[in-house]
């Protein structure tokens, strides 16, 4: 039994309960008290993070050819830190040469390692919270939550999945087959874990953390080993994450290149010559359609799981509770400039308008009352920007500015004081007119899309699920027979449905423990975090069988 197996045992154990109740649960919490974390939390990691400006990124032994670096905060500030690479070739062997002792180390132990790992992660939140805003454009309150406690229950929550599913197959067991009058036959069999092999993970820029650890945990802790690939203009919390997992890998004697950094440079990327090299055997990977087809065509056969992107929609048919839908809605758009996978895009909205508790609101109104919630949610200068964040990509500002010419602008977008940043463009469409809200467009805008009725609006957002992808959808209505229609619907599309969601719940949020984040049941993604399936897949049992001695 292993040492750290026996310290987290209880940790494992609740997340696996929570898995099956599905309930709210989280060990690690998400408010940044320095009455949990301690009294010098943050000031101790706002200090580690500025120590590691302007300086070399440590990853003691790992494999250095060169060193590379450029990131950028979208807050204005260069991070000027370097980070020791290698090329793929490299990467790949010294990941090989450490697979052997880590794939013979036994559930227990590594099911120890990744929970130590996770605990250690979460100790240093405000130093994560700090990396993951100063490359990402997040708000401090975000980058905290999505980057630090989130992610963590994300990792655990995937390191809970391998535990039960390889801990339901028994190590051993006696198998005997009667034979009439002549004596059984007696056989004892030996089950064993295999890795599929070397794992890599291919990080994004909005989500470095949060999307990256549900496949870094789920693949070591089925035994394989892994090679982190962050996003050039978002290293330092995978960076940080690697750095953690190799020094508690060292502490317990296993080689540190069990967990290795792919840092690279914008232009000059290695995740082609890693996807394509024959000993990756899994690759987990986040980010544009585009890329995601080049990887499934390229992975050889490696195990390819993939969040992309899709079009999520709200279908807005009619509501009791007509301010507070408009103040959701405007949260939902603005939150981090809509720079999340899960943020809504359209809004089919009946031209003729709905019935609420106000009402009939006709399709101008609903546009416009939404519009001011935007409005007021970010009057007050510093509430805006930490609603809004930075954007995290210069391309996404000339997305906004060409999206002006695509309908009727409702809304405008501006940017806000000390950022790179742009508050939530609205602009009005009619389906039957036009198809330009039908594509992805990343960032902070959305269109209102007239269509003939509520069936129609919810037909339609459905179809686009199903032919581009979606990984959120939401329906306001008070007709229970349409709301049935609506589920069925959407459910076929194979998209996560929220219905009449008002107060502090959003479309955007999915929930560690209880929610499955993306389906695999459309274009947005082949794989769901965290399901079994994302895990099931990244082994083998292997049986080994004998006659039993007398």
């Amino acid at each position: 039994m292993s040492a750290l197996f026996d310290r987290h045992r209880k940790l494992i154990d609740a997340a696996v309960l929570a898995l099956r109740e599905r309930g709210f649960w989280s060990p690690f919490s998400e408010i940044p008290s320095t009455k949990i974390y301690g009294e010098t939390a943050k000031e101790d990691g706002l200090a580690a993070f500025e120590a590691r400006l302007n300086a070399p990124f440590q990853l003691p032994g790992h494999p250095e050819q060169k060193s590379v670096g450029g990131e950028l905060s979208p807050w204005g500030m260069p991070l000027n830190i370097s980070y020791p690479t290698a090329d793929s070739k490299t990467l790949v062997a010294a990941s090989k040469a450490a697979a052997p002792v880590w794939a013979s180390a036994s559930v227990e132990e590594r099911a120890g390692i990744c929970a130590e790992i996770l605990v250690r992660l979460n100790r240093m939140s405000f130093e994560i919270a700090s990396a993951v805003m100063h490359t990402t454009g997040q708000a401090f309150p975000m980058a905290f939550q999505a980057g630090g406690p989130h992610a963590q229950d994300r990792g655990l929550e995937a390191l809970a999945v391998a535990w039960s599913e390889m801990s339901r197959a028994p190590r051993e067991a006696i198998w005997e087959k009667p034979q009439g009058k002549a004596s059984p036959i007696i056989l004892e069999k030996h089950w064993r874990i295999v890795p599929r092999g070397i794992s890599l993970v291919i990080g994004c820029q909005t989500f470095p953390t949060w999307n990256s650890y549900p496949g870094l945990f789920a693949s070591l802790a089925t035994g394989n080993t892994v090679i982190v690939k962050p996003h050039p203009g978002a290293v330092l919390p995978l960076a940080i994450t690697v750095a953690v997992a190799r020094e508690v890998m060292a502490g317990q004697g296993f080689p540190a290149d069990v967990v290795l950094l792919a840092a690279d440079a914008q232009g000059a990327e290695i995740t082609k010559d890693l996807v394509q090299h024959p000993d990756v055997a899994i690759i987990d990977y986040t980010g544009s359609n585009a890329f995601g087809d080049w990887v499934r065509s390229n992975a050889g056969s490696a195990q390819v799981y993939t969040e992309e992107a899709g079009v999520n929609s709200i279908v807005i048919s009619a509501t009791d509770r007509f301010d507070a839908m408009c103040a959701n809605i405007a949260f939902s758009l603005a939150l981090y400039s809509g720079q999340m996978c899960t943020a809504p895009q359209n809004l089919f909205i009946p031209r003729d308008g709905i019935p609420t508790d106000l009402g009939h609101k006709s399709f101008d109104e609903v546009g416009q009352t939404i519009a001011s919630a935007i409005d007021v949610l970010l009057a007050d200068p510093a509430r805006g920007s930490g609603v809004c964040g930075a954007i995290a990509n210069q391309a996404t500002l000339e997305r906004v500015e060409n999206a002006r010419m695509l309908g009727r602008v409702v809304r405008d977008s501006a940017p806000l004081e000390g950022s790179r940043s742009a508050t939530p463009l609205i602009v009005a469409v009619d389906a039957a007119k036009t198809s330009v809200h039908e594509e992805e467009c990343f960032g902070p805008i959305a269109f209102l899309v007239a269509v003939a009725d509520a069936d129609e609006g919810i037909e339609h957002a459905a179809a686009l699920a199903c032919r581009k992808g979606a990984i959120t959808t939401a329906l306001y209505d008070i007709d229970e027979p349409r709301i049935e229609r609506g589920i069925e619907a959407f459910a076929r599309a194979g998209v996560n449905l929220s219905v009449n969601l008002t107060g502090n719940i959003f479309v955007n949020q999915s929930a560690a423990f209880s929610d499955y984040h993306v389906t695999g049941a459309n274009p947005a993604g082949n794989a769901s975090l965290t399901d079994a399936a994302f895990v099931t897949n990244r082994y083998r049992l292997a049986m080994w069988r004998r006659p039993k001695a007398a």
